[in-house]
């Protein structure tokens, strides 16, 4: 902590994704020179089973840090229990307009509006096999922003046949504000149309590698009582694996006299952690143990973490808490969470 402490006003000053690019490359070089381990010493392991899967601790990296799979045994090193890599897409795009990324840290706080700017899943699968990370690699994916709304399961069915022989497990990603409509599929009859097609896949590629991948679904804050209702007897009913919960938010009430606090885009860190929390909440009474809950959203602490197991998450992701409080936060937090 002490020592991002000390890097973070420098790189504070730098554009947001330039920032980002340095200091996964510096991370990088530093594992390349064998200094990961002395300066980001990993949690003892504290093994734990969901979905089927082992997971060396609970504390995992949220979707959207490494978008192509670049940084994938970079991050590793950091002591993660898993990584979740992407949002990827069937094509490659490039996202919307620069600016998109922009820091509130008057709130610790992050609005972006990336918009899926990705490689394609071919470059990510190419990096995946590359890697020699062994353990729960998930892989977000999500649709091409031209493909229309109707046509969407095409661009999940395509990516799921393409990832599913390397991924640990898959997440869809039908909530992202950034993207336009796609939190319609949210809706019961769209989810209906996207889940049911996915899980008759997933069986199907689950025979043909005699290998079971479970699928999870991640969710928006912005939902009502209904919606979560809905949304919880959809995931049922098909059997889905695991609950990823949430994305970020459009509510911007709490930055919005800050600079920058009116800009489009979906706002993570920690004015998200109450809204995730209570979304948690409620989804773990509806579902009531049927499925597991990822929670996300607002961790910036392991007291953070703490409180979304409270509320009925079997694991943690973590992606604005590392810009906020450096590297040193997984081993914290993954120590936090064991005890």
């Amino acid at each position: 902590m002490k020592l991002y402490s000390l890097l973070r006003p420098l790189l504070f000053r730098l554009d947001p994704e330039t920032a980002h690019k340095i200091t996964l490359e510096a991370l990088k070089i530093s594992c390349r020179l064998g200094l990961g381990k002395l300066l980001f010493p990993p949690p003892p392991a504290q093994p734990c089973e969901v979905m089927g899967l082992k997971f060396t601790n609970r504390v995992g990296l949220a979707a959207g840090l490494d978008k192509n799979g670049d940084y994938i045994d970079t991050l590793a090193a950091l002591g993660f229990g898993f990584l979740e890599i992407g949002t990827i897409t069937p094509r490659p795009q490039p996202g919307n307009p620069v600016p998109r990324l922009f820091r509130i840290p008057e709130a610790q706080a992050i609005i972006n509006r990336m918009g899926f700017n990705n490689k394609g899943v071919d470059y990510l699968i190419a990096r995946v096999k590359q890697t020699r990370f062994k353990g729960v690699l998930g892989i977000n994916i999500g649709k091409n922003f031209d493909t229309p709304l109707e046509k969407a399961v095409d661009d999940y069915l395509y990516c799921i046949r393409k990832v599913y022989p390397h991924a640990g497990y898959i997440a869809l990603n039908i909530s992202s504000p950034n993207t336009p409509g796609l939190r319609n599929l949210q809706q019961k009859e769209s989810l209906t149309h996207l889940i049911e097609p996915l899980k008759e896949e997933q069986h199907r590629l689950a025979s043909i590698h005699g290998r079971y991948v479970p699928l999870a679904v991640k969710v928006a804050p912005d939902l009502d009582a209904d919606e979560v209702n809905t949304i919880a007897e959809v995931l049922i009913e098909y059997a889905v694996d695991a609950l990823i919960a949430t994305n970020t938010t459009l509510n911007h009430q709490s930055v919005q006299q800050l600079p920058h606090g009116l800009e489009t885009g979906g706002l993570s860190g920690a004015p998200l952690r109450c809204q995730s929390t209570r979304i948690i909440e409620q989804f773990s009474r509806t579902l009531d143990n049927r499925l597991p809950i990822i929670g996300a959203g607002g961790v910036m602490s392991s007291a953070d973490a703490c409180e979304k197991l409270a509320a009925g998450a079997s694991l943690v992701q973590i992606y604005s808490g590392l810009i906020y409080s450096g590297p040193a936060l997984v081993r914290e937090t993954a120590m936090a969470l064991e005890k």
